[in-house]
């Protein structure tokens, strides 16, 4: 990795197309689940000139690397295995008509989605394994001299990692199935922090 260099790198990170459970309102972590065919429609009216990149990323998960095939048909996506979506445990699939009255998830809400999912991840456990995908990401850009990437991955992942680098309210970064943020950091010494998003 470069040191005692300063870079800029622009990175787009785009939450996957839709998938059933998606269009059902379910908690979808680590279910496999492809996209739907509404969801491939709505990506094709993505406007891949304003999505340009020298290099893609994804999460392992089928739904996401589906997205950025959809969107940078002719580059291979690197897979960042620490940019899975969070572990829902027994919330996994399940909506919010399902799980109301679960005394679990009140619990769940009441902390504000801080502690863990009833047999799955909590909050600040996933930021971690976020924070360590996007080294990997830095690395890899550092190392091929990329300025221009993208992400396709999940909403918890892109909001793991804009509360992380901004220190702003986790869920106010949601967004919807095929859209994001893209993102400019400013990298000194191989250590990263954000100059600028829309």
């Amino acid at each position: 990795m470069r040191t005692g260099t300063e870079n800029k790198i622009i990175l787009k990170l785009i939450r996957h197309g839709k998938t059933p459970a998606n269009e059902e309102g379910r908690y979808i972590g680590c279910t496999d689940e492809a996209l739907s065919e509404s969801g491939i429609e709505e990506l094709k009216n993505l406007y891949p000139e304003l999505l340009k990149a020298d290099m893609v990323f994804s999460s392992p998960m089928k739904r996401c690397i589906q997205t950025a095939k959809q969107i940078y048909g002719d580059i291979d996506p690197v897979i960042i295995d620490e940019w899975r979506e969070m572990d829902f445990g027994s919330f996994e699939m399940k909506n919010y008509e399902e799980l109301n009255g679960d005394p679990e998830y009140q619990a769940w809400i009441d902390s504000g989605g801080v502690i863990a999912f009833p047999g799955g991840e909590d909050r600040k456990t996933f930021i971690k394994r976020t924070v360590k995908g996007f080294d990997v990401f830095l690395e890899k850009c550092l190392e091929e001299n990329i300025k221009n990437a993208a992400a396709a991955v999940h909403s918890g992942t892109i909001m793991a990692l804009m509360n992380y680098f901004t220190g702003e309210d986790y869920f106010s970064f949601h967004v919807q199935n095929g859209c994001g943020y893209e993102i400019v950091f400013r990298v000194v010494n191989g250590k990263a922090e954000i100059e600028s998003v829309k």
